[in-house]
């Protein structure tokens, strides 16, 4: 049986001895009022009657003083007292009014007519007094027969006091004895209300509820400190106690729900905060490898069950190249065409295992890899690179969700295409839009780091300034066109003949700059003689007409051997002003001097 309905029955037999109680006191109490009811009708009879045998009592006495004084004013209190008495019917009505029975005025009708009965007299021995007979009115008022019929009136009087008496004395034991009767009665129900109370405590509460509730109540003290560990007892029964139970039981599940959704908002969280630190870091890249080093160091946080690489397209070459690589990947190729990726094929992430199975991709070596996903690096302009993931064989599978790993993408494309652009606006910024090759603006950067280098290394760099001999003449005779078309090929022809073309500069309007690094004074007048020839050797043609020879003037300096390291390129240029003046088309050294002031 569940504890509800117990206690609802126990409630109710409860509440039945409680109203069964309540209508016993109710009883008592009534008959306790009917007890003071007594008691008070009984006083008021008592006045009643008082009153009546005063009223006799006075008449004698001022009969009796008007007598013997003959004083009028006894007389006139007498006769006003005597006319306000009226009738023996309306002397008693308040006296019935009061509570008396039958019999009572029967016998208080009989003592007032005594009473009334004596008036007779006074009025005889008044009657004597107004005559002057004084004595006989005295005898009369005090004769023997006066005083008997006066205590006649007294007697009768006190019989009806006496029957009040004893009836009130009867109403009054009744009364008692039925409130003792209720009393008890509701006593007995009290007694037996609490003996109720008390077995129900000790049966149901104490062996059916108490010790179930103190086993819960240390695991609901538990559950509040979120300690989910405290399993709830399991109870067959079905009643409050089960239901408790089960509802703790639903509660500790719900805990545990809770506190696992919290670690995933936390691990959320983390990772958030990870992307969030490592995109403002990649956005503060200057340099490709500087993203390669901020991705290498953030993304094992990101991911810890992923290895993987960063592959950038080299462009010239149309292949992807390994940047950069976390956690050791096994399975992907350090370099590969970008169709033996279907990620990069299709333009979208592309894993081969998982809910959306597919292909592998041909740079994946082994079929036995247990995951792995592509995810392409696509800019404004074109494929950027890849984000190449694969599951570590000593790693627990990855939760991670695809969407952080996508973010991920995003934010290193982002960065990647960023970077794309940037050293594409400084490649303008650096470079001749004529010719090509790096302006004055990037010389003073190349130059400086040469100088250093040189300089640190104790190794000889040399300096070519080169002009183009009658330069004004193409522009007069053939336009300004022709004079465009002649440096262009001047341009190229100094780029091809050296390693490196990022060290030939546009210096400015027909003026080149060479930097020769590691070569002497000798081997460098060998290497600039050899370009006057080749551009000696050039032959150009605008729009059908063959514009002539070609010919440079070249001025060379050697650091340290013609001047200091600062003074290179002022030396150069005096070495370049020196062939110009002997005649052009030529190759001239500067000198050496003792200051290293010039040449």
């Amino acid at each position: 049986m569940r504890l509800a309905t117990i206690t609802n029955w126990a409630y109710g037999v409860t509440v039945a001895l409680t109203l069964a109680s309540g209508t016993t006191m109710l009883l008592a109490s009534s008959a306790l009022q009917r007890e003071r009811a007594s008691v008070t009708q009984r006083y008021a009879l008592d006045r009643a009657t008082a009153a009546i045998e005063d009223d006799v009592h006075v008449l004698t006495e001022l009969a009796r003083q008007y007598a013997m004084d003959g004083n009028a004013s006894d007389l006139l209190a007498y006769q006003k007292t005597r006319a306000g008495l009226g009738s023996i019917e309306s002397r008693t009505r308040h006296v019935k009014d009061a509570g008396a029975g039958d019999d009572e005025l029967r016998a208080l009708h009989e003592a007032l007519g005594w009473a009334d009965a004596l008036q007779s007299q006074q009025q005889q021995a008044i009657a004597a007094r107004r005559r002057g007979e004084a004595d006989a009115a005295i005898r009369i008022l005090f004769s023997s027969e006066y005083e008997r019929e006066l205590d006649r009136s007294r007697v009768a009087v006190e019989r009806f006091q006496y029957r009040l008496d004893q009836r009130t004395a009867d109403d009054l034991r009744a009364a008692e004895r039925t409130s003792r009767l209720w009393r008890t009665t509701s006593e007995a129900t009290l007694a037996v209300t609490g003996l109720l109370f008390l077995c129900v405590l000790y049966f149901v509460f104490r062996r059916r509820v108490l010790h179930s509730v103190v086993t819960l109540s240390d695991v609901i003290s538990r559950l509040a400190a979120q300690d989910y560990d405290a399993e709830p007892p399991r109870y067959d029964q079905i009643d409050e106690i089960g239901d408790m139970a089960q509802a703790l039981h639903v509660f500790r599940e719900n805990g545990l729900e809770r506190q696992r959704l919290e670690r995933e908002r936390d691990a959320d969280g983390t990772v958030r905060d990870l992307l969030s630190r490592m995109t403002q870091r990649m956005q503060g890249c200057d340099s490709i490898a500087e993203l390669e080093n901020v991705v290498r160091r953030f993304v094992p946080e990101v991911a810890p069950q992923l290895a993987g690489c960063l592959y950038l397209l080299d462009a010239k070459r149309g292949m992807l190249v390994e940047g950069c690589s976390w956690l050791g990947p096994l399975h992907s190729a350090a370099e590969f065409s970008p169709l033996a990726c279907w990620g990069l094929r299709r333009g979208a992430p592309h894993r081969r295992s998982g809910a959306s199975f597919d292909v592998p991709c041909d740079h994946i070596g082994s079929s036995e890899i247990r995951d792995s996903i592509c995810l392409p690096l696509i800019g404004q302009h074109g494929t950027l690179g890849l984000l190449y993931f694969e599951a570590r064989a000593d790693a627990p599978a990855s939760h991670l969700n695809d969407a952080y790993l996508q973010m991920l993408a995003e934010n290193v494309e982002l960065a990647l295409d960023n970077l794309r652009l940037r050293e594409a606006l400084l490649s303008l910024a650096m470079a001749d839009p004529l010719t090509t090759l790096p302006n004055r603006r990037q010389l003073d950067e190349v130059l400086a780091r040469e100088l250093a280098e040189a300089e640190r290394n104790g190794t000889a760099l040399s300096c070519a300034m080169i002009d183009i001999d009658h330069f004004k003449r193409f522009n007069d005779e053939y336009g300004h066109d022709a004079g465009d078309a002649v440096l262009r090929v001047v341009g190229h022809t100094l780029k091809e003949a050296v390693r490196d073309p990022n060290l030939v500069f546009r210096y400015g309007g027909e003026e080149f700059l060479m930097l020769l690094p590691d070569m002497d004074e000798t081997v460098a007048a060998e290497r600039a003689e050899e370009i006057r020839s080749r551009v000696a050797a050039l032959r150009v043609q605008h729009d059908g007409t063959d514009l002539g020879p070609i010919t440079i003037s070249v001025g060379l300096a050697c650091a340290p051997v013609h001047t200091d390291w600062q003074a290179l390129v002022q030396t150069a240029d005096a070495a370049l002003l020196r062939a110009k003046e002997a005649g052009r088309n030529r190759v001239l050294s500067a000198v050496v001097r003792k200051s290293q002031g010039g040449g």
